[in-house]
C-alpha cells in the first residue's frame, strides 16, 4: 500500500464479553447495507479516549453499562479499512464484563431481526471453541478470535 493513499485513521474500539460457559457475545448488524457479524464496540470520536469509547458504545449497544477488565489486544499490523478507501483501520479490543445481569435481548440465531434496515442489530452468544474465521466478517476480528482461542482455556 502506497502510504500517499492513505490520508486518515479509522479507530475502532470493541468490547469482548465471556460467560462463564467459554462463549463470547457477538453482534450481528445490518450497517452499510450489508450483513456483518463482530464483536461490539465501534468508532472513537474526537476527544473521546478508547476506554472512554467503548463504555459509551456499551451504552448505546445493551443500554447498560460495562466494566474494563484490562486491555486485550491493538492491531500490530497494518489494516486498510474495507469501507474507506483511504483510510488506515486501528482496532482496539477490551474484555469487559457486565456489573449487572443482562437487561437487553439476546439471540439464538443470527440476524434476529424482522428486517434489513440499516442499524438493525442483535446480540448472541458464540462458543469460542467452535467458531471459525468464517464466522467473523472482519480481518482483525478473525485475528483476535485466534488469540481468544488461545487465552481461553
Amino acid at each position: 500500500m502506497r502510504a500517499g493513499a492513505i490520508k486518515h485513521f479509522n479507530i475502532r474500539v470493541y468490547g469482548l464479553i465471556l460467560n462463564e460457559k467459554k462463549q463470547v457475545l457477538l453482534s450481528d448488524e445490518y450497517v452499510l447495507d450489508q450483513l456483518m457479524t463482530k464483536f461490539p464496540g465501534g468508532g472513537l470520536q474526537f476527544g473521546e479516549g478508547p476506554a472512554d469509547c467503548i463504555k459509551r458504545e456499551a451504552l448505546e449497544e445493551f443500554g447498560q453499562e460495562i466494566e474494563i477488565l484490562e486491555h486485550f489486544y491493538t492491531t500490530h499490523f497494518f489494516q486498510k479499512a474495507l469501507f474507506y478507501p483511504d483510510h488506515q483501520l486501528i482496532s482496539i479490543y477490551y474484555r469487559v464484563r457486565f456489573p449487572e445481569p443482562v437487561r437487553f435481548k439476546i439471540s439464538t440465531t443470527p440476524f434476529d431481526f424482522p428486517e434489513r434496515i440499516n442499524g438493525n442489530q442483535s446480540f448472541r452468544w458464540a462458543d469460542i471453541g467452535k467458531m471459525q474465521e468464517k464466522d467473523l466478517s472482519f480481518p482483525v476480528d478473525r485475528y483476535v478470535l485466534g488469540l481468544l482461542k488461545i487465552q481461553t482455556p
